[in-house]
């Protein structure tokens, strides 16, 4: 139940870290694992445990049963629907789940490259996931479209004068994502969707990478189709889809025959979803929005959300500082305390390779990450190799100011 309460001045750590198993202090300082590997996958708070939990013995069943254990999942996916209506400021029935984003994307790629004839033309950019290009690629093959890439400015962020250069009336769809999740960068998905539209051109954004940070509303961004992964925003290992519900009814979606084609089913969802994953979305969203205050699920999420924002700046703001300061590692992309950015950071050793910087702050109970992230275009454009990439720093709104002074000691131990 939806319950009003005053907007908070700001994030209350405190409350924020005790929901979380991960978090809790079970060993002494040193030893407690310090997670700064949330571009990856989020830890995530105990009620999504518990929802996940309480699906798989009280309710677990198929749907459309006269029965009510299968009530009771009819039920859940309703309010999945709605809650990811909330979470994406759209229409529920836009709403898809999958077993992850790529899967997602690979279904609904295919369905509107069957709409598309040879020499039609798709534009994706440099900075996105591989999960935003592959099956262009690989679509393209099978049609004989044109796949042209938009490339880079020096702080990593989409080249719009590259974009406004290749976009042209044969040009179908404009795929980017919101957020880098290798580097960090927030693009400027308003001015990207408006000039997709202004060509005619579908808007196909990724934010997977934006989601634990940033609040989503696609009617403001003006999308077609927005894709993203609750496992990364403190839920579980799922994904989600929002398709401007019109666009979805017109798209040849590949289905058995006896499925429904209307909702309250969504047309690219195919086979039993995973509902036990779908409990703990909707505990994951009811978290996020608990940090908030309104009288709405979406308003408890606009407030949460600008919360979020401002802890998240501190964070980077902060990281940004102290890492200038570091002699034998730079940062790439855009400065820490940049807005347009998400506390995501991209590290290039000079005396050690980004996997033995990872090793050595393993050994300090710290967890980060190391490689190319699958944004593959990004690493190429800094001229690194793709499999070593970079050492990824990321943090969530459960970390705080004070783990940076960890972090910190921790590289200046292992560039020595």
């Amino acid at each position: 139940m939806i319950q009003t309460s005053p907007m908070p001045r700001a994030l209350d750590t405190d409350r924020v870290r005790a929901q979380f198993p991960a978090l809790r202090a079970t060993r002494p300082a040193p030893e407690q694992p310090l997670f700064l590997d949330a571009p990856g996958g989020t830890q995530v708070p105990e009620r999504v445990v518990a929802a996940m939990a309480a699906y798989l013995v009280e309710s677990n069943s198929n749907t459309g049963g006269a029965f009510e254990l299968s009530r009771r999942t009819d039920a859940l996916i309703a309010e999945a629907r709605r809650y990811g209506g909330a979470f994406t400021g759209g229409d529920p029935d836009g709403v898809a789940f999958g077993q992850n984003m790529t899967t997602l994307n690979f279904n609904l790629v295919r369905a509107v490259g069957r709409m598309m004839r040879a020499g039609d033309e798709i534009l994706t950019t440099a900075l996105d996931h591989d999960a935003n290009i592959s099956p262009w690629l690989l679509m393209a093959e099978d049609r004989g479209l044109v796949v042209r890439e938009v490339g880079l400015t020096p702080d990593l962020d989409i080249d719009l004068e590259d974009l406004r250069s290749k976009l042209s009336d044969r040009t179908r769809v404009v795929a980017f994502c919101l957020a880098s999740n290798a580097v960090g960068t927030v693009t400027p998905a308003e001015e990207i969707v408006a000039l997709a539209h202004d060509a005619g051109a579908l808007a196909w954004g990724d934010a997977v990478a934006y989601a634990p940070h940033r609040r989503i509303d696609v009617g403001a961004l003006g999308v077609d189709v927005l894709l993203c992964s609750p496992y990364k925003f403190f839920g579980p290992h799922l994904g989600m889809a929002w398709v401007r519900p019109d666009l979805a009814r017109d798209l040849p979606a590949e289905r058995v025959r006896p499925a429904a084609e209307v909702p309250p089913g969504h047309r690219f969802e195919t086979g039993t979803l995973s509902h036990e994953a779908l409990a703990g979305f909707v505990a994951a969203v009811d978290y996020l929005a608990s940090l908030g205050s309104g009288d709405t699920l979406a308003s408890q999420l606009d407030t949460a959300y600008d919360l979020i924002r401002r802890h998240e700046s501190e964070l980077a703001a902060a990281f940004g500082t102290r890492v200038g300061e570091l002699e034998g590692v730079r940062m790439v992309g855009r400065s820490g305390g940049d807005p347009a950015r998400v506390p995501t950071f991209g590290l290039v050793p000079e005396r050690a390779t980004p996997r033995q910087l990872a090793e050595a702050l393993d050994d300090a109970g710290i967890y980060a990450w190391d490689g190319n992230f699958f944004a593959k275009r990004v690493i190429e454009t800094l001229g690194l190799d793709l499999e070593e990439g970079v050492l990824r720093i990321g943090f969530a709104h459960y970390n705080v100011l004070h783990e940076t002074d960890r972090l910190f000691e921790a590289l200046e131990r292992a560039l020595k």
